[in-house]
């Protein structure tokens, strides 16, 4: 080609009449796209030279796919890269058949960052470094083939992703964001991305497009947002101490800082009500975000805080109801709270119960927590194993050992509490486990509840709920 004057140049690219701001490949490595450029785009196969001197087979996988097309992945069939690769890089093989597991979601090209199931249950998001967000199809987990919905995270990728709270199949659009709508932190962008999922005008599927972005206020990374249930109000962290309260336009209502050093975590109670806040220092707090009777935003005031833990805690996750959390820890316990209290008379949360991690796992240098939304059981992601605690006493009910191929990334209940879905980073994997142990906590309490009563009709509808309960265990070949 001409032009080429370093050894180490494939390639010298002129056109444009500007300074270049931008150059990229596409994700099948056909195509290089440049923004502006100056006099020359020049391109350094530098890796290509050293290490790929023989031509590389053929990859058409990324190739004329849409963010609209409705997609079809094998759960079980094998993979199309039959390359063996050590543990931690590409997943654990023999795990295929594990008698927890219900499903593998495979798809991903790179890393896969973060999980959430939509409210109605029915479908579940996942984000990664290959530059999509996926939907999946929630009622095909149980088949061979998994059906999905690709978004591009177009020139980005996204790395935490949050449903709104309307994703009802028979509502009119409102208001910017609650329509059938989802929203992402942008790992380059440093900012949330606003996605709109519309129905085809055939009627054949859906499709995704990003509606837009909102400004850039984090000076640090985003670790995670969250839309309220209520509609109001959208929330946004960064490492460091800063959370930003939103409208659905983008605007600014708040900025707090959190005063804890760095920021590990923060997320919305489902309630809609409270933002909270863990980060370096032992202690997480709670803010309550005010409106007026006719939705006007008022202030962002403190609530309480969470006091018990001897050193920073990583994870934290509400109950269903709002009204408990669980925390875990450095210190190497794991907590449950009683956050229903009448904070506005300097009633303290109550500690509930304690339990501890580390005398069988070893502390790792980051956890998750998630409290399934029955509040039986807690799960907790210790490096690439998860342990199912009972919420109650806090007994180890489960350890699902070693299940991904690297660390875990994101662990998701979906609403029904039959299901938690995990995330293994760079084995680009999502596997949906059965909830075993949820389900036998639940018969026990009941039973327990059923021995109480003494109303007969009450007895009959509880005696009907374990009979489920125990049908489902049979189907799954989980009892004993």
């Amino acid at each position: 080609m001409p032009g080429v004057s370093h050894p180490l140049e494939a390639a010298s690219l002129t056109g444009h009449d500007a300074f270049v701001e931008g150059v990229e490949f596409s994700s099948n490595g056909k195509y290089i796209m440049s923004s502006s450029s100056v006099i020359a785009a020049v391109v350094l196969l530098v890796i290509l030279y050293i290490g790929f001197k023989s031509k590389q087979p053929k990859d058409d996988s990324s190739e004329n796919i849409k963010p609209e097309l409705e997609e079809k992945h094998p759960i079980n069939g094998e993979s199309k890269d039959k390359t063996k690769h050590p543990k931690g890089k590409r997943g654990n093989p023999q795990l295929k058949n594990h008698p927890r597991q219900f499903a593998i979601l495979k798809g991903h090209t790179g890393d896969v960052f973060d999980l959430e199931f939509s409210l109605n249950g029915k479908y579940m998001a996942s984000t990664s470094l290959d530059r999509t967000v996926r939907l999946w199809s929630v009622k095909d987990f149980k088949e061979k083939e998994h059906k999905y919905v690709r978004a591009n995270v177009d020139f980005d990728h996204a790395t935490k992703v949050n449903f709104s709270p309307d994703t009802s199949e028979d509502t009119t659009q409102q208001q910017p964001v609650r329509f059938r709508a989802f929203i992402t932190a942008l790992a380059n962008g440093n900012t949330i991305r606003v996605f709109k999922v519309n129905k085809k005008k055939d009627g054949s599927g859906a499709s995704v497009t990003g509606e837009f972005d909102f400004p850039v206020k984090h000076s640090a990374e985003i670790i995670n947002i969250a839309v309220a249930s209520n509609g109001k109000f959208i929330m946004s962290c960064s490492r460091d101490t800063t959370i930003i309260i939103w409208n659905l336009k983008g605007e600014v209502l708040s900025i707090i800082d959190t005063r804890q050093m760095n920021n590990s975590y923060a997320s919305l109670s489902p309630c809609g009500k409270f933002v909270a806040s863990a980060g370096f220092t032992p202690d997480v707090k709670l803010w309550v975000v005010e409106f007026t009777k006719t939705d006007e935003f008022k202030q962002v005031s403190r609530a309480m805080e969470l006091k018990g833990h001897s050193a920073g805690v990583f994870h934290f996750s509400f109950s269903a109801d709002s009204t408990r959390m669980a925390t875990v820890s450095k210190d190497g316990t794991w907590k449950i709270w009683d956050i229903d209290v009448e904070f506005t008379k300097k009633q303290d949360p109550h500690l509930l119960m304690t339990g501890i991690y580390d005398a069988s796992f070893g502390v790792y240098n980051n956890m998750l927590i998630s409290m399934s939304p029955d509040a039986y059981v807690t799960a907790v992601a210790m490096g690439r194993s998860i342990g199912i605690f009972n919420t109650e006493n806090g007994n180890l009910e489960e350890l699902l050992e070693e299940v991904h191929g690297d660390d875990i990334t994101a662990i998701a209940w979906h609403p029904s509490s039959r299901y938690l879905a995990t995330a293994g980073g760079a084995d680009r994997q999502i596997r949906v486990w059965h909830n075993a142990a949820g389900i036998r906590i639940q018969i026990d309490d009941l039973q327990g509840r059923m021995y109480r009563a003494k109303n007969e009709n009450v007895k009959e509808r509880l005696e009907q709920q374990i009979l489920e309960a125990r049908a489902s265990l049979d189907k799954l070949n989980l009892i004993g």
